[in-house]
């Protein structure tokens, strides 16, 4: 019995080398240093929250042309209300919604991503509470601007949005 455990974890042990295709594993050739480099730049903070930014605008421009499309006070004169709107007025007002929309859903998704990504580095673990807590820094930071309660608002509302979402992604 000593005798097997000297060649299982002695030092009589032999290191064997690491290869996933012994095991049945698909092989894959190691990375080059292009490709760590790329790695590494995808998975820094500035990329992930410049990607949440983008993202953000090109969601809330669609969701402002959306809601802006199913408005019936679009392009309404209140100095007229019997006049009808022209297809011009529709479509500036839509657009000018979606720019609006766009820009406030890329600021909270930069946020909430530059945050995250904080936290998560901060903490050295990547789970459920880093969402959470990093929902609670938006929408505090957001609510506070109308105020202290406002922003506990924001905070409790943003970290329950956040956890939800993680539980239904996760």
């Amino acid at each position: 019995y000593s005798v097997l455990l000297e060649h299982l974890v002695g030092d009589k042990r032999r290191p064997r080398a690491w290869d996933p295709a012994a095991l049945g594993g698909i092989p894959c050739p190691p990375k080059s240093e292009e490709q760590k480099m790329v790695e590494r730049v995808m998975e820094s903070c500035p990329f992930k929250a410049a990607l949440a930014c983008v993202g953000g605008f090109v969601l809330g421009g669609a969701f402002g042309i959306f809601t802006a499309g199913i408005d019936t006070n679009v392009g309404f004169d209140p100095k007229d209300p019997y006049r009808t709107p022209t297809a011009r007025e529709v479509l500036k007002d839509m657009g000018q919604r979606g720019i609006s929309y766009a820009k406030n859903f890329a600021i909270v998704g930069a946020m909430f991503s530059c945050t995250e990504c904080v936290v998560e580095s901060y903490r050295g673990k990547s789970d459920w509470k880093n969402s959470v807590i990093s929902g609670c820094i938006t929408g505090g930071a957001i609510g506070f601007r109308a105020g202290l309660k406002a922003g506990v608002i924001g905070c409790g509302g943003f970290a329950a949005f956040s956890a939800a979402v993680d539980y239904y992604l996760r």
